[in-house]
């Protein structure tokens, strides 16, 4: 939803002063649908499954017809049920995702609190569709883990956790993403939120174990506006949030070979999703949540439903 200058009105900076998460996450949504022609839902969970023959009584709607000028024969096109999807929400609460947020940063969310918006944002999504959806957020190791349920009080202790959670630790991605691996046992919906401050061999290694396991992975990369475009110019301070480092320096001098490092970084987390079959989205806080989820949900149901009639 925009106003008439095009602008969100649910940037991070306004999203930021609505302080209940799930209130914050059926603003975006509900938002984002009204604005839209069709549902987003359908694009997310169903999935083009199996052709069979036609019945008498089966709905016409759901004729191939390209099919039918093919072979002459009425095939129906069948689809996975919507309440087959069950989709685990994987949520990075490592201390570098605290970064952002008060006015030192220019105001707007954190990456945590952006992306626990994303995760809220997805949770009511799936729910509203009757979809089982689960979180699971880590640092080091997976600090909580509920799993995916349909229930409607399920949503609320969803939401409870995200509020509760504090980001801590540091990102390592092995010993949480093979749990991740063991637990979700039936094939299902992946979606991690992550800054993925980590490195890129154990990212591979770890995505290619769930792919393994025949999960549809969306990797959502959330990154702060300064993180990409280091807009920093007077001399400054740089202390890590994961290690305890320090670095005083003139950021312009810095600048040029800085973002050709996070532009080497961001190709390869592209070329390692791509080359597995994941979806990814890179997120920067500063754009609108309800731009970027109802971009990523259109550009997956029109993939979809290309597959579906080929």
């Amino acid at each position: 939803m925009s106003s008439a200058t095009g602008r969100s009105y649910f940037d991070p900076v306004t999203l930021d002063k609505i302080s209940r998460l799930d209130v914050r996450a059926r603003v975006v949504v509900e938002g984002f649908i009204t604005g839209m022609h069709k549902s987003p839902y359908h694009g997310f969970a169903v999935e083009f499954a199996t052709h069979r023959e036609y019945s008498p009584g089966d709905e016409i709607k759901h004729l191939d017809w390209k099919v039918w000028s093919k072979t002459d024969r009425l095939y129906i096109k069948e689809y996975e049920e919507e309440t087959n999807l069950r989709c685990t929400l994987v949520l990075d609460c490592s201390k570098s995702m605290a970064y952002g947020g008060g006015e030192r940063s220019g105001g707007g969310m954190s990456k945590f609190d952006y992306g626990a918006t994303a995760a809220a944002c997805l949770a009511h999504l799936l729910q509203h569709q009757q979809d089982a959806v689960g979180l699971m957020t880590f640092s080091t190791k997976i600090q909580k883990n509920l799993p995916p349920s349909t229930h409607p009080t399920h949503r609320k202790l969803l939401m409870h956790e995200l509020e509760q959670t504090v980001p801590d630790d540091k990102t390592d991605i092995a010993d949480p993403f093979r749990q991740i691996a063991e637990q979700v046992r039936r094939r299902g919906m992946v979606v991690i939120i992550s800054d993925l401050f980590l490195d890129l061999g154990t990212l591979k290694k770890s995505l290619q174990e769930l792919r393994h396991r025949r999960h549809d992975i969306v990797l959502f990369h959330v990154m702060h506006d300064h993180e990409l475009t280091f807009p920093f110019e007077d001399n400054t301070l740089f202390r890590g949030l994961e290690t305890p480092v320090e670095l005083h320096t003139e950021p312009r001098a810095l600048r040029k070979a800085y973002l050709e490092v996070v532009d080497r970084f961001l190709h390869e987390v592209r070329k390692i999703c791509a080359s597995n079959g994941i979806d990814y989205l890179l997120c920067n806080t500063r754009d609108p949540l309800d731009v970027v989820l109802s971009s990523y949900l259109n550009a997956r149901s029109r993939i979809r439903r290309g597959a579906a009639r080929r």
